[in-house]
């Protein structure tokens, strides 16, 4: 095994990257304004919330297994 296959390639690290970007915009959209005993906030059952939200973060983590598992054929 040469030295210049223990390194990650620069691939991995964008893939990466990209994916934790999704990750933490999907975590970014789940935030807001939450509901008390007192008053009620109906946007937590915003689509926004509910669905795209938890999608993009199922799409990051997903990008983030051949991130790490892909390697090169030599």
């Amino acid at each position: 095994m040469t030295l210049k296959r223990l390194f990650v390639e620069r691939t991995h690290y964008v893939v990466s990257a990209l994916a934790v970007s999704l990750i933490l915009l999907g975590l970014l959209l789940m935030t807001g304004e939450g509901s008390s005993n007192e008053t009620f906030c109906p946007d937590i059952f915003s689509a926004r919330r509910i669905t795209l939200a938890p999608l993009l973060c199922l799409a990051g983590y997903l990008m983030l297994i051949p991130a790490i598992l892909w390697r090169r054929k030599t």
